[in-house]
């Protein structure tokens, strides 16, 4: 796309930038990604990457807002309790930035939904909050060979990796956390999770997503960041590809 004279302005502080500039930008513009999920990392990213001029956001979630969600679900107010999340944070990204095209699905996806709109982007960002979700959209994004932006937050910690089975050293999801469907997880409703915490990994998740999209630096792939918020640190650990995986392993890749 051409970057009008209002565009150059809105986004001058990416331009600004050498490793974005207006090459950058409008590769940003002319992107489409697909957030599954509109809760607590959902919102954050969601705002970011409107904010940053993403072309075309399609925000997937099927839940709908509770007075519950709003200590940290940024994207959502206390007028918009009842209302489907998907359709409350796309009104939230359309305020910020009315120059973007955003798409609201108003149900989880699975199955042929969930291919269909894997395929209709160029990036997966997930911000989900359940093992079934994260490994079926790992599944599709390997499948048709589309990058995935995975974060996670409980508590006081968060991870977060870039996926991109198309690279021969990036790992999938299942790589790193194997499906084992009968394992307990933790879910915020039980466990709790403090506030901002969504808000650093949900910003961080934007960050690489508009990296990977622009082609500045180098994004996250073949690594997990793992954050401590308690104690303010980070480590950074290298994940190989699991050349058995039943997911992104030769074999796998093969029969599919």
């Amino acid at each position: 796309m051409e970057l009008t004279d209002d565009l150059l302005l809105r986004y001058s502080r990416h331009i600004l930038l050498p490793e974005i500039g207006v090459a950058g930008q409008v590769r940003i513009c002319d992107a489409s990604v697909l957030v599954v999920g509109a809760g607590g990392l959902g919102c954050p990213v969601a705002l970011y990457l409107g904010a940053a001029g993403i072309g075309r956001l399609l925000l997937a979630d099927g839940d709908a807002v509770d007075l519950s969600n709003l200590q940290r679900q940024i994207g959502h107010g206390t007028a918009a309790i009842g209302e489907n999340k998907a359709a409350s944070l796309a009104r939230s990204v359309r305020a910020i930035n009315p120059e973007i095209d955003v798409q609201p699905i108003g149900q989880a996806l699975a199955d042929a939904a969930l291919h269909e709109a894997v395929a209709a982007v160029d990036l997966v960002v997930d911000a989900s909050d359940n093992f079934a979700t994260r490994h079926a959209v790992n599944r599709a994004c390997v499948l048709l060979g589309k990058p995935l932006v995975s974060g996670a937050a409980i508590g006081f910690s968060g991870q977060l990796a870039v996926f991109d089975s198309r690279q021969a050293p990036s790992p999938c999801y299942h790589c790193l956390f194997p499906d084992h469907a009968d394992e307990p997880e933790l879910r915020c409703a039980e466990a709790g999770v403090v506030s901002p915490l969504v808000g650093v990994i949900g910003a961080m998740q934007a960050l690489e997503a508009l990296k990977y999209l622009s082609g500045a630096g180098e994004p996250l792939i073949g690594r997990l960041l793992l954050w401590d918020g308690l104690r303010a640190e980070a480590r950074v650990m290298r994940v190989p590809r699991d050349p058995a995986c039943p997911v992104c392993g030769p074999a796998a890749l093969q029969a599919g």
